[in-house]
């Protein structure tokens, strides 16, 4: 079985601290600097050279910020990275758990990392939410929580010494500004905060990271400034629900874009997914932001989940269509091409054909151009887990005829940036084609270049890159995107002019090198 989908890809009892510790009688100091260091003084002398990792992540950008610190963490510790599980003394995996087609592929993963005889170590959601499952798949596996990433190396120490700890915590400290191997050399991923306010019954995700705990804007500025310092050009910012950003620190996602503004470097800012019930606050000064910035790519993503009052108020889901419909009008009066990205469960419990057929029309009316549309998954300890199932053939041809109108209005949205001309950012490349992002985050492939502005010295550099691209499904990271970093042509500013599109994207040939 294949797993494309780690990359770019986004969701009670409420467990706000856990600390289990192994029967193995260990303990995690407080201090975790002298554990660190005896232990890895002691293990370093028996194993005579630097230990190697292999890590893997799966799920939401913030996965994959968490990651690239965990990377970072334990390249400053003295650990090397491996470009294969096999190759390596440890290995990592961080999990998602929003629904249940990838705790599947998280299931069998943990199997296969777990019969390598290697320590393992399981971080991201999936433990957090489900620390029994995550226990029965791998009893000898240790265990980190999303908000436990800085304890990585001592965990990493006692498990070589085969001694697995379960480490849980919250977080104590902001999880930022921390070392960190980045996954992009243009792409910087910048958690805002862990955590939120909502309580939607159909969302494991809180059960694994608790209440909203937001990063000081200072530090988060400190974060982009650094990174911008070391070559990113793109930076995302991201947490659980950026919507409610600030409200437990008397600020708001607003006034961090307008300090994110005053940092005098170029940069482009992608905002992620905001939850509508808290942008009816601020709405007006959020899309009086989008017009005016300068760095804020004119993409919003909010989730709907359903175009059904009914259905909505047992997803607990805090808001009110006209409020929406309101937000929508306003930015799209204000920036008529804004992208608009949103999220529809299909056969939430109780959800009739009527109640489907409100969330169509919603759909029409707001016509977004990108919606990742999911099946409902019943998770462990939600609320909507015990309510009365739908039957799985009607959901199934309900997602296909919403998937079918989906689609369809991406198509139209899509053609109708036939002929543009304008800068694009290249921030990405794949299976050897230059990839970019114009002012409306729309993704634009250099799939044709008549002007022979992007070619390589030789044909053995062009080889050399494509072999990279091509590196086999399980490399690392790292190892699969080093493409990225060694191509001279990432993070330009290119002009370029749309001739041909798809539903997913635009085709475009480069006109002039910007920069």
């Amino acid at each position: 079985m294949q797993y494309t989908n780690r990359l770019f890809s986004f969701k009670p009892s409420l467990i706000e601290k856990i600390t289990l510790i192994d029967s193995h009688k260990t303990s995690h100091p407080a201090n975790s600097g002298n554990i660190v260091d005896s232990v890895s003084n002691r293990l370093l002398k028996k194993h005579g050279k630097n230990f190697k990792f292999w890590i893997e992540a799966y799920g939401c950008s913030a996965n994959f910020s968490d990651m690239e610190m965990i990377a970072g963490i334990l390249q400053q510790d003295g650990f090397d990275m491996a470009d294969q599980p096999e190759l390596a003394d440890i290995n990592l995996i961080v999990t998602c758990s929003v629904k249940n087609s990838t705790e599947h592929k998280m299931i069998n993963r943990i199997k296969t990392l777990s019969n390598s005889n290697r320590p393992l170590i399981i971080a991201g959601c999936l433990p957090a939410a489900d620390e029994r499952l995550v226990k029965s798949l791998s009893p000898k596996a240790s265990l980190i929580g999303p908000d436990s990433v800085k304890s990585i190396t001592a965990v990493a120490l006692y498990a070589l010494q085969h001694n697995p700890i379960t480490y849980l915590d919250s977080l104590k400290d902001e999880k930022i500004n921390l070392p960190k191997v980045r996954i992009n050399p243009i792409i910087s991923i910048v958690q805002i905060a862990t955590g939120c306010l909502s309580e939607c019954t159909f969302c494991q995700t809180k059960l694994a990271k608790g209440n909203l705990k937001s990063f000081r804007t200072g530090h988060i500025i400190k974060q982009i400034k650094s990174d911008i310092e070391t070559g990113s050009k793109e930076i995302w910012l991201t947490s659980t629900d950026n919507g409610c950003y600030g409200l437990d620190i008397g600020t708001n996602i607003v006034n961090l874009i307008n300090g994110c503004e005053q940092i005098d470097k170029y940069f482009r800012i992608r905002l992620g997914m905001l939850n509508p019930m808290y942008l009816k606050n601020f709405g007006k000064e959020l899309s009086i932001t989008y017009s005016t910035s300068n760095k804020l790519f004119k993409f919003i993503h909010i989730p709907i989940q359903s175009g059904s009052e009914p259905i909505l108020k047992k997803m607990k889901r805090g808001l009110t269509l006209s409020s929406l419909l309101e937000l929508v009008d306003r930015l799209r009066t204000s920036i008529p091409n804004i992208t608009i990205a949103t999220d529809i469960i299909t056969g939430f419990p109780s959800e009739t054909d009527d109640d489907f057929d409100k969330t169509l029309k919603l759909i029409r009316d707001i016509e977004p151009d990108i919606v990742n549309s999911s099946k409902f998954s019943s998770r462990p300890g939600t609320l909507a887990s015990k309510m009365v199932k739908v039957n799985d053939e009607i959901i199934s041809m309900r997602s296909e005829k919403l998937h079918k109108l989906i689609k369809k209005i991406a198509l139209e949205k899509n053609s109708k940036w036939q002929g543009w001309k304008g800068e694009i950012l290249i921030d990405d490349i794949e299976n050897g084609i230059l990839k970019g992002r114009n002012d409306y985050y729309k993704s634009i492939c250099l799939d044709q270049d008549p002007n022979q502005l992007f070619t390589y010295s030789n044909d053995k550099d062009q080889k050399k890159y494509k072999s990279l691209v091509e590196k086999t499904e399980f490399h690392s990271f790292f190892a699969k995107n080093r493409s990225r970093f060694q191509n001279p042509h990432m993070g330009k500013r290119v002009i370029v002019k749309v001739i041909s599109n798809s539903h997913h994207t635009l085709n475009a040939i480069p006109l002039e090198i910007v920069n």
